[in-house]
């Protein structure tokens, strides 16, 4: 059984690969923020961050599929589509992306707990046969260190590594040593939630053990 990453990103290719999954990995070209925008518009307000992580990782995953018969014809299996923010305070964060906006955030941070919230979006997929999706969100609290120092963060924001995660944190590199605590299944903080993928697997009639060991 064959899988297929919708994301470029390196966590969730090292978390799969961990998991005993080789994926082939073809980036979503969806524009997140035109999709929210309309989102928003339709909805005529803001949508709740649980709603957004599974409205972007659900394009991210159809978007690949739609055009995975041209590139990869024969394919036969599962596409994973994926979208993580984190809540603190009643606020949303995405990917800090400047190192200011970073060491901001970890000033805010510091001391409190958050949500991180991860969309899941499954497809199964067969050469002449119209896919069929499960989805799901999942969350886990983080709390982290309230003794983390300037100096720390400084140290920490200029390895470059929260800058483009979501809610500029990792829980399993750099950014681990100043986590306390997490509420949930801990691969939802790194990226995806692997449990939550198994039970969507299994919604699409796929048994998780044979994800193993398939070269793409």
């Amino acid at each position: 059984m064959r899988v297929c990453l919708a994301s470029t990103s390196p966590a969730r290719l090292m978390l799969l690969r961990q998991a005993g999954i080789e994926p082939l990995v073809v980036p979503s070209e969806v524009d997140e923020d035109a999709v929210t925008e309309a989102a928003v518009a339709e909805r005529g307000g803001p949508l709740r961050p649980d709603e957004l992580v599974l409205l972007l990782a659900r394009a991210k995953a159809a978007d690949v599929v739609g055009g995975l018969a041209a590139r990869h014809p024969d394919f036969d299996g599962l596409v994973i589509g994926g979208d993580s923010m984190f809540a603190l305070d009643g606020r949303v964060y995405g990917k800090p992306y400047t190192a200011t906006a970073a060491a901001e955030r970890w000033a805010r941070m510091r001391g409190a707990t958050g949500v991180l919230y991860s969309g899941h979006s499954v497809l199964r997929v067969r050469p002449g046969v119209p896919p069929v999706e499960a989805h799901a969100v999942a969350e886990a609290s983080v709390t982290f260190a309230a003794d983390v120092t300037d100096a720390e963060i400084d140290a920490y924001v200029a390895t470059g590594e929260p800058l483009l995660v979501a809610g500029a944190f990792t829980v399993d590199s750099l950014g681990g040593a100043f986590i306390t605590r997490v509420e949930g299944d801990p691969s939802t903080v790194v990226g995806m939630s692997l449990s939550t993928l198994r039970e969507l697997a299994g919604r699409l009639g796929v048994t998780w053990t044979d994800l193993w060991g398939e070269p793409h």
